[in-house]
Order: structure tokens, then C-alpha cells, then sequence
């Protein structure tokens, strides 16, 4: 199929052609006055007035032509200057938008790529407000993460379903326009015209950019104007919101077990080794519950090794639930788990170790199969004095625990001078 060519390429080869055929033309009028002079030298003096007119008529030809050249000139001239200033707008646009890639790649966090993109928006596209719509976690619907300059009259809801969004549906940018009767997404509830692009890098959505106009007359127009450059804003941060993702996921694999989803456990040392400290600074207790599921080897060999993860999900899901969000609880090797709860004292996190074992015995029903725990608590500095010797001290209450029968909570000893009791247990159920 043959490239038609642009309008303004066409313009231009109209006027060029133009101003070669009035070139020639001006030639031919000079050429036409120029031999009526000399035939006045050798023509008898009868013809001189007839040779007078041609010469005034080449003349007027020449002027007439003179203006055509000049008009020709002016709008060459007129065009010229235009696409200098297209050039220059250009090279403008460019190097903001090598300057914001260059700042997004030492963006940290969403709200560090946002910053990035205002700043730049407002740079490039003054009269436009702009909202940005990155994806949650689970994916199932964009959570607004910066909106700014929003004419009055646009709502920007606080999350929308990518359901709901041409945009997302198709992959490319979409314009909602109302006042001109467009297809509008179904989120799109404002009679002010929006177009929507969405951010794309390496074959994955990360989010959604929405560029609104200020005006209402020929804002469809002036939407499709500024869609290239809309577009080249959502790619550079399409980039950064890929390479944000890429880094929090690489961060939670290091720091998460993939199968329980709690942390692992040497982020669980770094955080026992943090609340001992602050603990010890203002004088609060630091309580460890150490947790083990009783015969889960029996477990995974009648029932299957699906059924083992399924357990191990549910008693993880069940011990977050029950614990404070300021609490920590991290999968310390196998079907071994371990919460740390600052600011608690010894007898309170035993009768949080009972409420776990209570639970953690609950999931029998819906699992139909024995399900139990053993549980050993400590505490610094009722029972260790430091982070060190907090968990072996709390292993051995847990060790107690399974010895005595299982399904049951342990208090390790307390120091001497801290009302010293030797593994009291605290709950004994036969399992």
C-alpha cells in the first residue's frame, strides 16, 4: 500500500512548484520587455508605440509577478519559522523527557516516581491536569496514586476496575470526550474531556496515566494534539513502575517465605535484635513465642504434601490474625514458626501463646485431620537478657513442651531475682 504523504510535506511541494513557475514566468516577462527595448533600436519609429505597450505590459507582468514572489516568500518564510519553533518545542520536550528517565531511575518508591512525573506533566503540559493509577498488589484493581491540577468538575475516584477502562481492555490510549459523543469508559463519570494511556513495559501493565484539558471547547482536539507526547510520558514511567515492581518483589522474596508468606527468618534476627534494643532503652519487655506443629511428618505422609502447605498456610494465616500488626511472625525452619511481640510482658504473651494453640487446634474441622501445636515462650528480660540467648531459651520451652506430651504452651524459667519458676506449663491438653 502506497505511504500517502503528510499535509504539510504536500504544502511545502505546492509552494516550491509555485515559486519555480513564477520564477520562470518573471524571466519570460523581463525577456519580453528586454527584446521590445532593443527592437525600438532597429524597428522603424511607426512600431515604437506598439513595442512601448508590449514593454508596459511585460512590465506590469514582471510587478505582478514580483507579488506573487513575495507572497510565496512570506508564507515560506511564515512556514519555516513554524516548524523552527516545532523543532525547538521538540527538542525541548525531548531533553525534560531525558531528564525525568534520568531522575525515575533513582526512584525508590511509587510515590518518588509520581513526584518525578508531576514535575515533569507540569513542565510539558501546563494547561493539562493529570492523575496516575498504579496496580495493587493483587492486581485486581488501580489505586490513585498522585492526581494534580484537576480542572473543578473532574472527579478522580480513589481506585477503578480495569474492567471498567477501554484503555486497559484494548492496551492503547483512549479518549473520553462526552461533548463529542466518543465511547466513554464506564469509570469516566465527568462531561469534561479526559484521554487515558496505559503504561506498558515488558508485556505487562503497570498503571494508567489520565491527562485531562482545562477547557471544554476543542478539547477533543487539542487531546488528539498532545497524545504523542502523553504516550512517551506513560512509556518512561511504564519503566519506572516495572523496575519499582521488579525491586519490591526481589526485596519481599528476601525477606518473605513464598510459602506461608511470613518473613524468613533472618529478617526475624535483625528485628529480634532491634526490639531487644529499643526494649532495653525504655524498659519494656520483648516476648518471643516459639510455635512447632505436632507429628506433621505424620501429616504430610497420609495426607500428602499439598495438604502439609495447605496446614502450614492456614496456621500462618491464623497466627497473623490473632497477633497486633506491630507484632512480628516469620517461619523459622520447616513447620517451626516464631512471633516476636514487642512491648509485652511474659505473662501477656503466654496468654497469647494459649489463644494461638487454641486456633492453630481449631483448623482440625475444616482440614479433617489432627492438627496441634507446641509452644515454648520466653521474654527478655524476664526469662534472657538479651537477643542472643532469647531463642535457645525459648527452644528449650518449646523442647519442653513436646516432651510433656505436645499441644500444649511453656514458659521457659525466669532469672533468678524475677520470681523464678522451672518450665511451668501452663496449659497441659493431652494431644
Amino acid at each position: 500500500m502506497a505511504i500517502k504523504p503528510a499535509p504539510e510535506s504536500g504544502r511545502l511541494k505546492a509552494d516550491d512548484r509555485l515559486l519555480d513557475r513564477t520564477h520562470i514566468g518573471a524571466m519570460a516577462a523581463q525577456a519580453i520587455v528586454l527584446i521590445a527595448v532593443l527592437l525600438t533600436l532597429i524597428v522603424d519609429e511607426r512600431y515604437h508605440d506598439r513595442l512601448a505597450g508590449v514593454a508596459a505590459l511585460g512590465l506590469a507582468s514582471v510587478f505582478g509577478l514580483q507579488l506573487i514572489l513575495r507572497r510565496v516568500a512570506l508564507s515560506i518564510r511564515a512556514r519555516q519559522q513554524q516548524q523552527f519553533r516545532q523543532t525547538r518545542d521538540s527538542r525541548e520536550q525531548i531533553q525534560e523527557l531525558f531528564a525525568m528517565t534520568d531522575m525515575l531511575q533513582a526512584a525508590e518508591t511509587y510515590e518518588d516516581a509520581s513526584a518525578v512525573l508531576m514535575a515533569t506533566a507540569r513542565r510539558l503540559l501546563p494547561a493539562y491536569g493529570a492523575a496516575l493509577f498504579v496496580f495493587n498488589n493483587s492486581r485486581d484493581r488501580l489505586d490513585l496514586a498522585r492526581a494534580w491540577d484537576m480542572p473543578d468538575g473532574f472527579t478522580v475516584p480513589e481506585s477503578l476496575s480495569p474492567s471498567n477502562c477501554w484503555a486497559l481492555k484494548r492496551g492503547k490510549p483512549h479518549i473520553n470526550a462526552p461533548a463529542d459523543a466518543t465511547l466513554c469508559c464506564a469509570h469516566h463519570a465527568s462531561q469534561i474531556a479526559s484521554v487515558e494511556l496505559p503504561m506498558m513495559a515488558c508485556g505487562q501493565l503497570h498503571g494508567l496515566l489520565v491527562l485531562v484539558h482545562h477547557e471544554q471547547d476543542g478539547a477533543f482536539a487539542q487531546l488528539l494534539e498532545i497524545r504523542r507526547l502523553g504516550r512517551a510520558l506513560a512509556d518512561s514511567m511504564s519503566l519506572a513502575l516495572s523496575n519499582i515492581a521488579l525491586r519490591e518483589k526481589l526485596r519481599t522474596q528476601s525477606l518473605r517465605d513464598p510459602l506461608t508468606g511470613l518473613y524468613n527468618r533472618r529478617y526475624m534476627e535483625d528485628a529480634l535484635e532491634r526490639f531487644v534494643s529499643l526494649g532495653s532503652r525504655s524498659g519494656a519487655s520483648t516476648s518471643v513465642i516459639m510455635l512447632d506443629l505436632d507429628n506433621f511428618k505424620k501429616l504430610n505422609d497420609e495426607h500428602g504434601h499439598a495438604k502439609g502447605d495447605a496446614v502450614l498456610r492456614d496456621v500462618a494465616a491464623q497466627i497473623v490474625g490473632a497477633l497486633r500488626p506491630s507484632d512480628v511472625v516469620c517461619r523459622y525452619g520447616g513447620e517451626e514458626l516464631v512471633a516476636i511481640l514487642p512491648d509485652c510482658s511474659l505473662e501477656d504473651a503466654l496468654e497469647k501463646a494459649e489463644a494461638l494453640r487454641t486456633r492453630i487446634e481449631s483448623l482440625a474441622a475444616s482440614h479433617e485431620c489432627a492438627i496441634s501445636a507446641s509452644l515454648g515462650v520466653g521474654a527478655v528480660p524476664e526469662t534472657a537478657t538479651s537477643a542472643t540467648d532469647i531463642l535457645p531459651i525459648t527452644d528449650t520451652a518449646l523442647y519442653a513442651a513436646k516432651k510433656a506430651g505436645k499441644n500444649r504452651v511453656v514458659s521457659s524459667d525466669k532469672r533468678p531475682g524475677r520470681d523464678a519458676i522451672r518450665l511451668a506449663s501452663v496449659t497441659a491438653k493431652p494431644n
